[in-house]
């Protein structure tokens, strides 16, 4: 079977005990069966780092060992697969912050001088989004028009270079039955085993 080798999956739910937890390893679960595929885990609900970027790019932040960690996960990753929920139409803060502290120029993307063009240097790697909602996906789709799907999949991922990135939107979650919950864990298996 062809498909990506190394997965990373990153959990950006904050709640050790959320369903985005349970997704990840379900994900993980259906990866790990295939022979050859090696599946690495950041979970953010554990993590240790001040995510905000406090000068910009003015000043440099020192990161933390665990994001330093973080960017050789991902360096070393075919395939990165990020977990989380839709909160305000976005990722939650810790997500956001992780992003602004570790996809930074010179890891991510490279600004060119004199130039409004840039290097993105994370080329060759795919992704995977597992989006988690309580608004209905159509409604997600007519009314807000995914915007939280985009800043992440064309703002974010394809700026630096990473595709192509596809999305699985897991809702409505708040309403969902038992049932409804366990399939949607097998689909995320499903996915894992096809390292999609």
């Amino acid at each position: 079977m062809s498909g990506p080798k190394n997965i990373v999956i990153i959990n950006g739910h904050p709640d050790p005990e959320s369903f985005c937890l349970a997704l990840a390893d379900a994900y993980s679960e259906g990866a790990a069966h295939i022979d050859g595929t090696e599946v690495r885990r950041i979970d953010l609900s554990q993590a240790d780092f001040n995510p905000n970027l406090k000068y910009g790019y003015r000043k440099r932040t020192e990161l933390e060992d665990e994001l330093r960690e973080a960017q050789a996960l991902i360096r070393w990753a075919d395939h990165l697969v990020f977990v989380y929920p839709t909160w305000w139409g976005a990722p939650p803060a810790i997500l956001k912050g992780f992003i602004d502290r570790v996809f930074l120029p010179g890891f991510a993307f490279k600004y060119r001088d004199n130039s409004p063009l840039w290097d993105k240097l994370l080329t060759g790697k795919s992704a995977r989004l597992i989006v988690t909602m309580d608004t209905p996906s159509w409604y997600n789709r007519l009314i807000y028009w995914r915007a939280g799907h985009l800043v992440m999949k064309r703002n974010v991922l394809k700026f630096c270079g990473i595709k192509p990135v596809r999305v699985t939107e897991v809702a409505p979650v708040k309403p969902s039955t038992a049932q409804q919950r366990a399939k949607w864990l097998e689909q995320v298996k499903q996915l894992g085993a096809r390292r999609k």
